[in-house]
C-alpha cells in the first residue's frame, strides 16, 4: 500500500530589500502606475533572490513583486527598455533571460541562450534589440520583435563587465542616419582587460584595445552623448575614451576609408582615492557629473569642466610654468601674458584637466550598484550589499557657496531599511500563536507580522546567537556572543532588562514546557536556568511601582565543553545538551544527574530536537549526518548522509499521520531544506535549492513555518 504525506512548498519571502548579486535601477514614478504619480523620488527597481522587487523610495513601501514560478535562480542583471519605460530586461543566474511587463507584472518573452549567469544587459535606442553578457564570455544580441538570437559575439576570453550600443551620434557633425545603421555598433568590456568595438551588420570585430593596463576591466560608463567613455578595473585606475563618429561613419558607409583613425582614442588615465576595483561608472544623463564607485563604503563624484574653465586652468598652469622657470623683463612678460589667456582646444587639453574630483559620498554600506536619479537637482540612488537602499543628494558647485564652507556637499535624503536586517539573521523564534516571527542578528531585532509579511518592531540588541519568545508572546529574550541576556517588550519597544549570565558567547536557549523557566548554554562550559518572575519596580521620581519581569538564576549545570545546543523533552523529565566534543548528553531536569551520552558524530552537534512523545532525538552536525536516538537506552536508529554541507537545524513537526510526530525537517548551509520519516528513515520531500547564499539560521520550531506554506 502506498503511504501518503503531505507536500510543503514555500510561499512568501521577506526581510529582504536588495540582494547584494544585483544592479539596482532607478525609474520615475510615472513610468510604472498612474495612482501614485507624484510620491516624489520615484521608485527602485531591484533584485531580490529570485524576484524582482519594485519599492517606492519616499514611502519605504513594497509596490510590487515579479516572479516567475518555472523560475529558481536568482536575479542578477536588471535593465530598462529606453524606449517603453514598462519593458524591462532580467537576466538570472542560470543564464536565462526574461522580459518583464511592469504594469502587469508578467512575463512577456524568455530567452535561453547563456550557459552561465547573466552579468550585463542592454537595450538599443529602437527599443527592439537587447544585447546580453554573461560569464560563459559570450555576448548575445536578441531581436525582441522576432523573440529570437541574431548573433552571438565571440572574442572576450573572461566574464562579461559591460555591453553598449553605440549609435554613431557621438562627437562630430557626422551621423549616422538610416534606421539599417541605426545602434550599428556594440561595446563590449570584459574581465580579460579587453574592450571591443562590435559591427554587428558584418557580425565582427572591428577594434580591440588593452582597456587596463593593471589587470581586469570590471566596469564601463558611456557618456549620454556617446562622445566618450570610461573604463575602471583595479587600483583604482580609470581610463578615458574618446569615441571617433566620423570613423564610425565611414565603417557604416562599407567605404573602408578610415584613414587609419580609430573608433576609440585614448585619451589617458584618471585615479580615484580608493585603490578597490572600480565596480560601477554612470553618467548624469543632463549634467556634468560623473558617479564612480568600487566594492566600499564611498560613492566618488566627479566633475567634468566646461570649455571656459579648462582654457583658465591651462591658462593658470602656463603661467605657472614660465614664472617658475624665472623669465624676467617687461617685454617677456606682456608676452607671457599673451601666451597664457591663448584659448586652447579642449580636446588636446589633458585629461586631468577636464575631469575633476568634485566630493566623496559616504554610505551606509558596501556599494553594489548605484544609478542617477532624474528629477532637479543631483540625486543619486545608492544599493548596498547589506540589504538596503539609500538616496543621496549632492550640491552642484555652481550652488555652493564658496569652498571654504563647512556645509556638508551631500546628505542622506532618503532610504530604505526597516524591513530587512544589515547583517546576517542568527536566530528565528515564532510565538506560540504563529503570529509574530522574532529574527535577531548583529544589532538589531525585529518582530514581523507572519500572515503580512511586514516589519513590527525595531530593536537595537547586541550580537544576538538565540532567541525565544516567552509565554505570553509580548516578551522576547535574547542571547547573544558576549554572554548577555537581553529582554525585550515588544509592545514598548524597550529593553527591560540585561542580565551578565554567562562569561562566554550563549548559543542557546529553550523554555520549559511549562513556561515558568528557562535554560541557557554556553561556550563557558555552563548551562544555567532561569526562573521567570515579576517584581514590583519603583518608578524613578515618584512613590508609584510597576510590575517588570526579571530573570532569577536558580541552578548551574556544569560540563566539560562548550555548549553548542540545548533542548527540554516535551515532557520536562530529561534535557540535552550538545558539546563542542561531538557528544550529546542527557540529564535529569530534577536532579541534574547523567542519564544518557550520544556520541557517534565526526564533528559538533549543531542542532538537535526531541520528538513530541519524548521518544526520539534528532541530532545534526557539520558532518552533513542526521541521527536518529531512542531516548530510552540511547542507541542509534539510524545514521544517514542527510547534506551536502554542514546541517544547521532539525525539528520535529508535533502531529502526522500516525500522530507519533516522528516526521522531522532538516536544514543545511547547502541551502536545502529536506522532511524526513523518523519512522521509516526516508526522506518524504526535498526543496529546491533556495537562492540565497547560505543557510545560515533556521527557526527551531520549524514546523510552524512550514505550516504557513501551501500543502499539497
Amino acid at each position: 500500500m502506498v503511504k501518503s504525506y503531505l507536500k510543503f512548498e514555500p510561499s512568501k519571502t521577506f526581510g529582504l530589500i536588495t540582494a547584494a548579486w544585483s544592479n539596482a535601477v532607478w525609474i520615475p514614478d510615472e513610468d510604472v502606475s498612474t495612482e501614485t504619480r507624484h510620491t516624489g523620488a520615484g521608485r527602485a527597481v531591484v533584485g531580490a533572490g529570485e524576484e524582482v522587487i519594485c519599492w517606492d523610495l519616499k514611502k519605504g513601501e513594497l509596490l510590487s513583486k515579479w516572479r516567475d514560478v518555472d523560475c529558481s535562480a536568482q536575479v542578477t542583471a536588471i535593465s530598462q527598455s529606453k524606449t517603453d519605460k514598462d519593458i524591462f530586461a532580467v537576466g538570472y543566474e542560470d543564464g536565462t533571460i526574461r522580459l518583464w511587463d511592469s504594469r502587469l507584472a508578467t512575463v512577456m518573452i524568455s530567452f535561453n541562450g547563456h550557459k552561465t549567469a547573466i552579468t550585463q544587459l542592454a537595450f538599443d535606442s529602437a527599443g527592439v534589440r537587447l544585447a546580453s553578457g554573461s560569464k560563459d564570455t559570450d555576448v548575445i544580441v536578441w531581436d525582441l520583435i522576432a523573440e529570437v538570437g541574431i548573433v552571438k559575439l565571440r572574442g572576450h576570453t573572461d566574464q562579461i563587465t559591460s555591453v553598449n550600443f553605440l549609435n554613431g551620434s557621438g562627437a562630430g557633425d557626422t551621423e549616422i542616419q538610416s534606421n539599417t545603421d541605426q545602434d550599428r555598433f556594440l561595446l563590449t568590456t570584459g574581465k580579460d582587460s579587453l574592450i571591443k568595438v562590435w559591427d554587428l551588420s558584418s557580425q565582427h570585430c572591428i577594434e580591440t584595445h588593452v582597456a587596463q593596463s593593471n589587470g581586469e576591466c570590471w566596469s564601463l560608463g558611456l557618456s549620454p552623448d556617446q562622445s566618450g567613455c570610461i573604463t575602471g578595473g583595479n587600483d583604482g585606475e580609470l581610463r578615458v575614451w574618446s569615441i571617433d563618429a566620423a570613423a564610425m561613419n565611414e565603417v557604416a558607409k562599407e567605404t573602408g576609408a578610415t584613414d587609419g583613425r580609430k573608433i576609440l582614442v585614448d585619451r589617458g588615465n584618471l585615479y580615484r582615492q580608493g585603490k578597490d576595483r572600480t565596480v560601477g561608472i554612470s553618467f548624469h544623463p543632463r549634467l556634468d557629473y560623473i558617479a564612480v564607485h568600487g566594492a566600499e563604503k564611498s560613492i566618488e563624484i566627479w566633475r567634468i569642466r566646461t570649455e571656459t574653465e579648462v582654457q583658465k586652468s591651462l591658462a593658470r598652469k602656463r603661467r605657472r610654468r614660465r614664472e617658475k622657470a624665472g623669465e624676467q623683463g617687461a617685454g617677456n612678460e606682456l608676452e607671457n601674458a599673451a601666451d597664457a589667456d591663448k584659448p586652447q582646444s579642449i580636446s588636446a587639453a589633458p585629461i586631468s584637466d577636464v575631469f575633476v574630483s568634485y566630493t566623496i559620498v559616504r554610505t551606509g554600506g558596501k556599494i553594489r550598484s548605484g544609478d542617477w536619479m532624474g528629477g532637479k537637482g543631483l540625486r543619486l540612488l545608492a544599493a548596498t550589499t547589506n540589504n538596503q537602499l539609500e538616496v543621496y543628494g549632492v550640491i552642484p558647485a555652481e550652488k555652493r557657496k564658496s569652498k571654504e564652507s563647512e556645509e556638508s556637499e551631500y546628505n542622506r535624503a532618503l532610504s530604505i531599511d526597516m524591513p530587512g536586517h544589515r547583517t546576517d539573521i542568527r536566530s528565528l523564534a515564532l510565538s506560540s500563536d504563529d503570529r509574530m516571527l522574532s529574527s535577531a542578528s548583529n544589532g538589531s531585532l525585529k518582530i514581523w507580522n507572519v500572515r503580512t509579511q511586514t516589519c513590527l518592531r525595531t530593536l537595537e540588541c547586541g550580537y544576538s546567537l538565540c532567541s525565544a519568545f516567552l509565554p505570553g508572546d509580548k516578551i522576547v529574550v535574547v542571547g547573544n556572543k558576549n554572554g548577555e541576556l537581553e529582554v525585550f517588550d515588544i509592545a514598548s519597544s524597550t529593553l527591560l532588562d540585561t542580565v551578565q549570565a554567562h562569561e562566554g558567547p550563549i548559543w542557546a536557549l529553550h523554555v520549559h514546557p511549562d513556561g515558568k523557566s528557562m535554560v541557557t548554554g554556553s561556550a563557558d562550559k555552563t548551562a544555567k536556568f532561569w526562573d521567570f518572575k515579576v517584581v514590583q519596580e519603583e518608578i524613578l521620581g515618584t512613590k508609584r511601582t510597576t510590575p517588570r519581569l526579571k530573570l532569577v538564576h536558580t541552578r548551574t549545570l556544569k560540563v566539560n565543553d562548550d555548549i553548542l545546543s540545548i533542548r527540554f523533552s516535551p515532557d520536562a523529565r530529561l534535557i540535552a545538551v550538545a558539546l563542542l566534543d561531538n557528544t550529546v548528553k542527557v540529564f535529569f531536569v530534577d536532579t541534574l544527574k547523567l542519564f544518557l551520552i550520544l556520541y557517534g558524530h565526526k564533528l559538533p552537534v549543531l542542532n538537535m530536537d526531541i520528538s513530541y512523545d519524548s521518544k526520539l532525538i534528532v541530532t545534526c552536525s557539520a558532518d552533513k549526518n542526521v541521527r536518529l536516538w531512542g531516548l530510552d537506552f540511547g542507541d542509534c536508529h539510524k545514521a544517514f548522509f542527510a547534506h551536502q554541507d554542514s546541517i544547521m537545524a532539525v525539528a520535529f513537526i508535533p502531529n502526522n499521520n500516525e500522530g507519533n510526530g516522528h516526521h522531522f525537517f532538516s536544514a543545511s548551509k547547502d541551502r536545502v531544506i529536506k522532511y524526513w520519516d523518523g519512522d521509516k528513515f526516508e526522506q518524504i520531500q526535498k526543496t529546491r535549492r533556495a537562492p540565497w547564499r547560505d543557510m545560515v539560521a533556521c527557526c527551531q520550531p520549524f514546523w510552524r513555518i512550514h505550516r504557513q506554506c501551501k500543502p499539497r
